[in-house]
């Protein structure tokens, strides 16, 4: 049997689960691919899929793993610091296995984090810097998100940018996002003792002291989650710009996918429908299949793409986004389990030297003095 991933974020990746998953998304891919379209009356736009221009779809590829390389940018700039482990291999390998994560489980991403904890564990990082870490990772990357839905939906709604939309699929994300950018934000401000202060409050009796103490760590992680974010920006890492990379990259291949199939997409509404659509990677499906598709041609018929371009576009898109990664993240998983192997052996070495070192002292005679 396959080694599982230990870690309390998500269920371990077994050969089993390996198994049953793909079993999953063949299926999902069969009623996505042959039911949906019979179903929503696009059988004549289904032969479309078979007529895109092989040349754009080929220069959107090679778009996917720079959105990729993007993101292990990004891992290792805030994930490297100060340890020596998380080298720029570990850095690709982690991401790439949690691509393959992503994949074969569902749950909105929470295979990938099983993932980065087991690894991120196995290298020797404390559990309270992995929780910071993680969440400062996932402040940067989300910041272009959310900062994208700004722009471009005041953007479309005040005429800047061509594309048009209604108040709910321009302003109101606009608004959302903002909220919780200053949410985030005002989390920095926190007194770094916050945690302590609720550790005390928590020791009282009665409801407040239980309310106190489940959230007691939680302001402290968010608040140095944040200071580390605002940290790195401040320091001009270059490698805070793999957030921008992934997200730009990997707009980039569905814009490319439009085109092959003869639309052209105006930008802010092309941003605008690929960050709405992804919203349904929520849904626990296998890879996120179906879920993101419909919220995607979803969003783009809202914005008023037609409905057969936007079907064979997105499936386009899909068809690159989801498989091309996928046999680079199982071989970056199968990669990343040898290097833990070569850090528990590292470790075991380091431990015998160390005990062979302390029995050693025990053993030797006292030298007499006087």
């Amino acid at each position: 049997m396959a080694e599982p991933v230990e870690g309390e974020a998500g269920a371990p990746l077994t050969r089993r689960r390996l198994v049953l998953s793909l079993v999953l998304i063949l299926l999902a891919l069969g009623g996505l691919y042959f039911l949906i379209p019979k179903l929503a009356g696009l059988s004549q736009t289904w032969g479309q899929l078979s007529h895109g221009d092989p040349w754009w779809l080929a220069a959107a590829a090679p778009l996917e793993l720079f959105s990729i390389a993007g993101y292990a940018a990004l891992f290792a700039t805030v994930f490297g610091r100060g340890e020596p482990r998380i080298d720029w291999r570990a850095s690709v390998e982690i991401p790439l296995a949690g691509i393959a994560a992503i994949r074969l489980l569902a749950a909105a991403g929470a295979g990938a984090v099983a993932v980065t904890v087991w690894a991120l564990r196995r290298a020797g990082m404390p559990p309270y810097a992995i929780v910071c870490r993680m969440a400062a990772n996932i402040i940067l990357q989300y910041t272009v998100y959310l900062g994208a839905l700004i722009v471009c939906g005041l953007g479309l709604w005040t005429g800047v940018f061509a594309g048009g939309g209604t108040s709910a699929l321009t302003v109101l994300p606009a608004v959302l996002s903002a909220g919780v950018i200053v949410v985030a934000l005002s989390m920095g401000l926190l007194p770094e003792d916050s945690a302590r202060r609720l550790n005390r409050l928590a020791s009282r009796p009665g409801r407040l002291g239980r309310l106190a103490a489940r959230f007691a760590t939680t302001p402290g992680i968010l608040s140095t989650a944040v200071r580390t974010a605002l940290g790195l920006v401040r320091d001009r890492r270059p490698g805070v710009l793999g957030a921008l990379a992934y997200w730009g990259f990997d707009i980039a291949v569905l814009g490319l996918s439009f085109r092959a199939f003869g639309s052209v997409v105006p930008v802010a509404v092309l941003v605008m429908g690929y960050f709405l659509g992804t919203l349904g990677s929520l849904l626990p499906l296998p890879g996120g299949i179906g879920g993101i598709e419909g919220g995607m041609i979803g969003a783009f018929v809202a914005f008023g793409v037609p409905g057969g371009r936007a079907v064979v576009a997105v499936l386009a898109y899909r068809a690159i986004s989801f498989w091309l990664p996928t046999l680079p993240g199982i071989a970056g998983y199968l990669a990343l389990r040898s290097t833990v192997r070569g850090w528990r052996a590292a470790d075991a070495a380091t431990a015998s030297a160390n005990a062979d070192g302390a029995a050693g002292e025990r053993n030797r005679p006292a030298t007499r003095t006087g």
